[in-house]
């Protein structure tokens, strides 16, 4: 595959700029499929986009919630 077929467009959604950086961002891959990309810190979490959006329904579900400390309300057990 020529090298100019692998050129991968990229496209930022979100960015912090407080001392932790946090992005995130989605690439159009070759194959036409996109993915998204969390960055927080050193990690990064890779998502396809049924990944992405069951994500995102948990980010406005945390979002929604006022903040109730640092204990999980989860009822899964771990």
């Amino acid at each position: 595959m020529p090298e100019k077929d692998l050129d991968v467009k990229t496209d930022v959604i979100a960015e912090t700029e407080g001392p932790q950086f946090y992005q995130a961002w989605k690439a159009l891959e070759p194959d036409g499929e996109t993915t998204y990309h969390l960055e927080l810190n050193n990690i990064t979490i890779h998502f396809f986009d049924e990944e992405w959006d069951e994500f995102l329904k948990l980010a406005r579900k945390l979002t929604a919630e006022p903040a109730k400390g640092s204990k999980s309300h989860s009822p899964h057990k771990g």
